[in-house]
């Protein structure tokens, strides 16, 4: 049986997921490409000194053609969402990628246009043929929103982006300019490219070549990039036009000028707002809190306080996310912290998702007390950011300082029966800068237990040991107070158990009572038997000789007392049958 080669396999099942780095990669390596294109084609079309490195340039131009034919390829092998789902059958793929307007353009993008070299009229210098090369502009363009997405810098990237903008329209500009220059003619008036430096006054014993000069590649590269620069931005003096196509394309510039300088001052003006966003918000809401205690006289040093704090509002930041994202989010910032918690440690998984998404940011400026002692306890803490120390009430004492992962004030929130404490802070603790504290309050925590039940019972039985540890528990009050919590189900269960254990402490006395009543009937029956072994006249000695019964008097006497002491000894083991047995020892020895 014939086998299908691992190569033949992957080529028949490979398709490009968007979301994978790999199309984010190739991305980068198909804009590479049109951006070699889109300097170049112009560049070497208008400034054919260029072109004497020929052969490098076919080269790069190859090589670009190349990834745009690959990438032809990647495109009909790309998913494609629907209804949620990513389609990954190829023939599907396929006939999607050719019913968009991409296709298209793809299509005219790789046409070979190269072939008109051969028209003697164009030849190499007429690379202006392979200007349908840039109509792969739409992956250009997704390349840079995609990179937006993913770097932690967006405003700067912004920037960068805009400034990579201004200078390609500058670069085209100029390039247009020195082409118009070559149809009108060099020199040929004060507008065009100057060939000398009309009015340069040099004295004859100094000779110098300024034809040689300004027919550098670089002259003139940059005269007219200068001259570009001058004319969008219209800042500065630029040369008069003299003909009537001169003053059309100047017209022409200065109005993509005007759009140009308009959209960079939108632009800018938009990322400083974007940027200064949050300290222009913040800043507004301390101006309120300024007039407000102004116009209530509050102290100086009360009004310091709060306006020195620091903020980040991270609610609302999350709040924008989708609930998945906000999720993950909160579980990366905040699962392992909750799992070190000695109450959270054997919690299931769910219940510690359930709690990350109902912590929430509070920040505490240097002095703040966090709780006093007495406080009533109704959050935990979790330091994030800062130290914090736990102090004596006059403040001047430190008894221990707690850094970034600590938690503290978790007992309280489990409103756990018998705490001697009464659930209230037992300590003084400050803050000594600023603090970053997540906090879960008690109400967030038992509206997360009420659908795990199971986890409710061991969050309270943690909570009781660490109580019992440093002897601050009431168990009397705890047991009462677990008897008045319990449910009629529990209420019947704890009867039922009961019920049982009595009926086998029954069945076990019952047991022993009756092995006992045997031992006492075969003690008695021997006592009988030795009591009457004489017959009714006497008793018979060990030798055989008969007694009076005057003599016999005194040995039954011992008999009969022997014989009671050792039945009340026997009858003192089961005191809860005690009058039925007087009675048979009554009968017996009486």
């Amino acid at each position: 049986q014939r086998t299908t080669p691992r190569y033949c396999s992957f080529a028949s099942e490979f398709v490009v997921d968007t979301s994978q780095t790999f199309y984010y990669n190739w991305l980068a390596v198909v804009s590479a490409a049109f951006s070699y294109n889109l300097v170049f084609i112009i560049a070497r079309s208008v400034f054919t000194q260029l072109q004497e490195a020929l052969w490098v340039w076919l080269l790069f131009d190859y090589l670009t053609d190349g990834v745009n034919l690959i990438d032809m390829f990647f495109s009909s092998r790309t998913g494609v969402l629907e209804q949620g789902l990513m389609i990954t059958d190829l023939s599907r793929l396929r006939r999607f990628y050719r019913q968009t307007m991409r296709f298209k353009l793809d299509v005219l993008a790789v046409l070979p246009t190269d072939l008109l070299y051969l028209v003697p009229q164009i030849s190499t210098n007429g690379v202006y043929v392979r200007a349908n090369r840039l109509l792969k502009f739409g992956k250009f363009l997704e390349f840079f929103d995609r990179t937006e997405a993913r770097t932690n810098f967006p405003n700067l990237f912004r920037a960068l982006n805009l400034m990579m903008y201004i200078m390609v329209i500058f670069h085209w500009n100029a390039c247009i300019y020195f082409a118009l220059c070559l149809i009108i003619g060099l020199g040929k008036d004060s507008w065009t490219y100057p060939m000398r430096p009309d009015g340069l006054m040099i004295a004859n014993s100094e000779p110098y070549n300024f034809s040689a000069e300004l027919d550098e590649l670089y002259a003139k590269y940059l005269y007219s990039f200068y001259w570009s620069s001058l004319t969008l931005t219209a800042v500065a003096e630029i040369p008069k036009p003299v003909t009537e196509f001169e003053y059309v394309f100047e017209i022409i510039v200065l109005i993509v000028g005007i759009l140009i300088f308009a959209i960079i001052i939108g632009s800018v003006g938009s990322m400083v707002t974007n940027i200064s966003a949050a300290s222009t918000e913040f800043q507004q809401r301390m101006d309120g809190a300024k007039r407000y205690m102004e116009f209530r006289k509050v102290g100086k040093a009360s009004s310091t306080e709060s306006c020195n704090k620091q903020s980040l509002d991270e609610e609302n930041i999350l709040g924008t996310l989708p609930e998945k994202l906000k999720a993950e989010v909160a579980i990366h910032v905040h699962f392992d912290t909750l799992k070190r918690v000695a109450i959270f440690q054997d919690c299931e998984p769910g219940l510690l998702v359930e709690l990350v998404l109902k912590l929430k940011l509070q920040v505490f400026s240097p002095g703040d007390y966090i709780c006093r002692k007495g406080d009533i306890g109704k959050e935990m803490y979790i330091v994030k950011r800062g130290k914090i120390s736990v102090v004596s009430p006059d403040g001047k004492t430190v008894f221990v300082t707690l850094g970034e992962g600590s938690v503290f004030g978790e007992i309280s929130i489990l409103n756990i029966p018998g705490n001697k404490t009464g659930n209230r802070r037992t300590a003084n603790v400050r803050s000594d800068g600023y603090s970053d504290l997540f906090c879960l309050s008690k109400t967030d925590l038992w509206d997360a237990l009420t659908e795990y039940p199971d986890a409710r019972v061991k969050l309270l039985e943690k909570g009781q040991q660490l109580l019992r540890k440093d002897n601050l528990i009431d168990e009397a009050v705890l047991a009462k107070a677990l008897r008045a919590q319990e449910t009629m189900e529990q209420k019947s269960q704890r009867l039922a158990d009961d019920l049982a254990s009595f009926q086998a402490l029954f069945s076990r006395t019952q047991a022993e009572f009756d092995a006992t009543q045997g031992r006492l009937k075969r003690r008695i029956a021997r006592l009988e038997k030795r009591r009457m072994g004489g017959g009714p006249g006497g008793e018979v000695d060990s030798s055989g000789d008969e007694t009076a019964d005057g003599e016999a008097k005194p040995a039954r006497g011992r008999n009969d007392q022997i014989c009671k002491t050792e039945i009340l000894d026997n009858l003192s083991l089961h005191t809860s049958f005690q009058s039925r047995e007087t009675i048979l020892t009554k009968s017996i020895c009486g």
